[in-house]
């Protein structure tokens, strides 16, 4: 039995049954990490040190009869978590050498379970990117193919995830980042409920659409380490007070309806990932569900929509970075002015300053009702739209990205087709609602991803469902050859 393959499940058995340590089973995962993250790229920060002492502490609860379902499980986080014990980057030249003075409540929730935290990875600088090639620390590779790329932005957590370099990690979706990797890597991504999560300790790209959750293997180990995630902080002014009763036993119920789009299935879907797609669809037929077609037709504008929104908070959100009180400085300033000029243009990679830059603007005076204000009537608009399909439908069905993994640097000389990769996903961010992407096959011998929207708060529904697809299928257990 090779032991890095297994499930939370199957990992807690052989811990609660003494067939394995924490400390034995943190080893075995040391040293794959070891063995190939200098290919992938996958981690920013490993301590092996400060994870054994975790891992031995896991172990005495274990003794003691104190454990439950994640206690040993080594587990990495998206490097924009704040961990004190640990610097967190956030990709970024500007935090290279910042090590917080607290953790992030997703980290305190996820620490209190006894999880055991191995490190860092990777990502696109401060969340913005859709392939983590903007990283200060250097692109992310697909295990499936290292020429490609694995997603972004959290695509060292899906990178690390898909290789077995670790079991379980955390990452962050503000536009398609959990999702898109996921699919990416032939990975299980949820992106939550927007407040479900709380955001206290998790580095701000944009406010209103940031949301933290769980990459994995299957959507049980999804549904395990969400419900150790989520929960009300009143750190957090965005976290909702009257959160429905999560249940981890993903039921479903008979007889759902599932919408699909027509918009999503254009010819902005390359015809390879329709056809698996397609096949995936047949296949819930066959698990009785009833498919109806659905029109969500104010999707074509939420590239627009979210790049406005998510850059103007951006701009805001990324002001604190001036030299004075924490991250980067520049050598030698001669003014304040220039303190906060050098250590902003040293500091920040390109295609964050592009963001500021767009965000800033759309935020002048003169350009507010024109750019910012039409940007939001529009997310209303498809909040609207999503609103309306759910009357009829109990969840909906649409790819996760228009293509399988492209090459890196494929798209990083061209802003539009880049933004375009997250057509299919941004749309659930300006709404709020939950979505997972699971994998349902292989197009040019890559993942494809399928995503599956649901009402606010149904995490318990989607992840049912997918659990009943993956009960039938085998796409979840598939791993790149190698590894």
């Amino acid at each position: 039995m090779d032991i890095y393959k297994q499930s939370i499940d199957q990992f807690s058995k052989l811990l609660s049954n003494k067939e394995i340590s924490a400390l034995e089973l943190l080893e075995i995962f040391l040293s794959r990490i070891k063995k190939h993250n200098k290919t992938l790229n996958a981690f920013i920060t490993v301590d092996g040190d400060f994870a054994r002492q975790q891992a031995i502490k896991a172990d005495e609860l274990i003794s003691k009869g104190k454990s439950n379902i994640l206690t040993g499980i080594p587990i990495a986080h998206k490097d924009l978590f704040c961990t004190k014990m640990l610097k967190t980057t956030c990709g970024s030249k500007m935090l290279d050498n910042f090590t917080p003075p607290y953790n992030a409540t997703v980290v305190e929730n996820l620490n209190n379970k006894g999880m055991v935290l191995v490190g860092k990875t990777n990502m696109d600088e401060f969340a913005m990117g859709s392939s983590s090639e903007t990283s200060f620390y250097g692109p992310v590779c697909n295990p499936w193919n290292h020429k490609k790329v694995s997603g972004g932005s959290s695509g060292g957590s899906a990178s690390a995830v898909a290789s077995r370099i670790i079991p379980i990690a955390t990452g962050s979706d503000t536009g398609g980042s959990i999702r898109q990797p996921s699919s990416f890597c032939g990975l299980t991504g949820l992106k939550p409920t927007y407040g479900s999560v709380s955001r206290y300790g998790m580095i701000a790209y944009a406010s209103s659409l940031d949301q933290g959750g769980p990459i994995a293997k299957t959507a049980r180990d999804c549904a395990i380490l969400y419900s150790a995630m989520r929960g009300y902080d009143s750190k957090d002014s965005t976290s909702n007070k009257s959160l429905i009763n999560f249940k981890s036993d993903l039921s479903c119920k008979d007889a759902m309806t599932i919408g699909i789009p027509t918009e999503y299935f254009d010819d902005k879907l390359d015809s390879d990932v329709k056809d698996v797609l397609d096949n995936a669809i047949n296949q819930f037929k066959k698990l009785k569900f009833k498919i109806k077609e659905i029109s969500l037709p104010k999707h074509k504008f939420s590239i627009p929509a979210y790049y406005i929104i998510a850059s103007s908070e951006a701009s805001s959100n990324l002001s604190r970075y001036d030299g004075v009180k924490f991250g980067y400085r520049c050598d030698n300033p001669d003014s304040m002015k220039d303190l906060y000029e050098r250590t902003r243009q040293e500091g920040f990679g390109h295609e964050v300053k592009k963001r500021i830059m767009l965000g800033t603007y759309s935020l002048s005076s003169g350009y507010y009702d024109e750019y910012y204000i039409r940007a939001q009537k529009i997310r209303r608009l498809i909040y609207s739209d999503f609103d309306e399909a759910f009357k009829s439908v109990d969840i909906i069905l649409t790819p996760t990205s228009p293509s399988i993994a492209f090459d890196i640097g494929e798209k990083s000389k061209d802003a539009l087709q880049m933004y375009l990769s997250d057509i299919y996903t941004t749309p659930v961010n300006l709404a709020g609602l939950p979505a997972l992407s699971i994998p349902v096959g292989f197009s040019k011998e890559m993942p494809v991803g399928l995503q599956i929207i649901g009402k606010h708060y149904s995490e318990s529904q989607i992840l049912g469902v997918a659990n009943l697809y993956q009960e039938e299928t085998n796409w979840h257990n598939e791993i790149p050859e190698g590894y």
